[in-house]
């Protein structure tokens, strides 16, 4: 069994963002993420078990970063006014610092039309929000039982890229 390395697993970490910056998630591979972060493919293997399992930890770490970051100074004990206005705040400086730079870095690979900041909001994560609302109402139009499955997130946002990309990435 081999030795777990923080600084090898910080340099692969780093280096898939890196990647999934500059190319998107289909420019992730772990053969060039391997020759990028300077490490055998088969060290890769020892912190993650597949690229899936790379794609949803890294995810969960910007998460847990947001929260962290959203929650900055935070007390559950606020009132309703002050604490809102700490996570707004937090939260409004949180996007100003990382979504813009995202969808510029978008917008110049091509990947996305460019448009106003409350067009993109709504389809990109409107369709989300929506979705998880049924979601945790555990109910379809129709009034059956719903969940959001990997599935029907996959599809959501394969239609929601569709909807974000320019004319001729659509086709």
């Amino acid at each position: 069994m081999r030795i777990r390395d923080e600084l090898k697993e910080f340099a692969i970490r780093e280096k898939a963002l890196e990647m999934i910056v500059k190319n998107g998630f289909d420019g992730l591979s772990m053969q060039k993420l391997a020759k990028a972060a300077c490490v055998s493919p088969a060290t890769i293997y020892i912190y993650y078990e597949n690229r899936e399992d790379l794609v949803h930890k890294l995810f969960s770490e910007a998460q847990k970063n947001f929260s962290t970051f959203a929650l900055k100074n935070f007390s559950p004990e606020s009132t309703l006014e002050s604490g809102l206005w700490m996570q707004w705040k937090n939260r409004m400086r949180f996007i100003k610092e990382n979504m813009c730079l995202f969808v510029k870095n978008a917008i110049k690979r091509g990947e996305l039309t460019k448009m106003e900041p409350e067009l993109f909001w709504s389809i990109a994560y409107g369709s989300f929000y929506s979705l998880f609302k049924f979601h945790l109402q555990e109910k379809k139009m129709m009034s059956e039982s719903f969940k959001i499955t990997d599935a029907k997130l996959k599809q959501m946002l394969k239609m929601v890229l569709k909807a974000l990309k320019p004319e001729k990435n659509n086709r």
